[in-house]
């Protein structure tokens, strides 16, 4: 039942909708941090992505979670249309990149297709004007695994080449919020 309780309020932090995000037209902070790719860890460098694109930059609570084990499919389930539009995807969260590194070769989340991005202090999630919230004690994730690290809630920003965020989205499930990331990167590909 104590496990119940502590699953329901950790779901519950986890789906509470961003108020103080970075608007459309603002600058989109520059970031460096260790990232991983199909359990390769490299350094994530936002400015070196733009060059070659626009850049899908979500923030998610954690990393083997209910919510955002589905945005992490529904992202990888969709890379080539991301792709196809000019976009390259960059997930980030305060998890470890040794989590990370396990997350994003699982073939039921990212798959190999979607890099995540480890931001432990939780700066880049601030920079962006996202709350961060303290790791909640006993909290463990889908894998009855406990999570050691706060969270950031789950907004997704679409940045493109100039550094300007052109879309903030937030305050949706995760499936709703890859498809109207999609959306609004598919119209800046139609408007080229």
């Amino acid at each position: 039942m104590k496990n119940l309780l502590l699953m329901s309020v950790l779901a519950a932090v986890m789906t509470v909708p961003a108020f103080a995000a970075l608007p459309e037209g603002a600058a989109a902070p520059d970031f460096e941090a260790p990232a991983s790719l199909a359990g390769k860890t490299f350094t994530y460098r936002l400015q070196e992505a733009l060059k070659k694109g626009t850049v899908v930059v979500y923030f998610y609570p954690s990393a083997y979670t209910g919510g955002c084990n589905v945005q992490a499919h529904t992202f990888s389930e969709n890379s080539d249309k991301f792709t196809a539009a000019g976009a390259s995807i960059i997930g980030v969260s305060l998890d470890s990149i040794s989590r990370l590194n396990e997350f994003s070769a699982d073939p039921q989340y990212c798959a190999g297709k979607i890099a995540v991005a480890s931001d432990m202090d939780g700066k880049i999630a601030k920079s962006y004007d996202l709350t961060v919230k303290e790791k909640m004690s006993g909290a463990k994730d889908s894998r009855g695994v406990e999570i050691d690290h706060g969270f950031t809630e789950r907004t997704t920003f679409v940045v493109t080449p100039n550094g300007k965020i052109a879309a903030t989205i937030s305050g949706l499930a995760p499936a709703a919020n890859v498809e109207k990331t999609l959306e609004a990167v598919q119209k800046l590909s139609v408007a080229k």
